[in-house]
């Protein structure tokens, strides 16, 4: 019974948090609503299919903002990176969703 009551705990913890709590970010304010929203959409469309999600988000970043945009989404990665000043965001999203995108040339 105590396991049945732990994910019911985290489905309604999941539930809970439907808003991006940005961890960092050095983009420009307005590219940084926009690329939020678009996150927030990808993760909500593709809620089970986070490969999906971040082949959205990249495709887009790259129409609107130009090319070289990188996306990763998961809920336990680590990463190191190298990127263009003013085009990184990383992101907490649903609970344990983590969204990072960045751009390097």
């Amino acid at each position: 019974m105590g396991e049945t009551e732990g994910k019911k705990d985290e489905a309604d913890y999941k539930r809970l948090q439907t808003f991006p709590l940005v961890r960092h970010s050095d983009m420009p304010e307005e590219m940084r609503l926009e690329t939020m929203e678009l996150c927030v959409t990808a993760c909500e469309k593709f809620s089970n299919n986070n490969e999906s999600a971040a082949k959205m988000i990249k495709e887009t970043m790259d129409k609107k903002f130009g090319s070289s945009w990188h996306v990763v989404i998961g809920e336990g990665f680590g990463f190191e990176i190298t990127h263009e000043v003013k085009n990184l965001l990383y992101l907490y999203f649903g609970g344990t969703l983590a969204v990072c995108v960045w751009k390097c040339s």
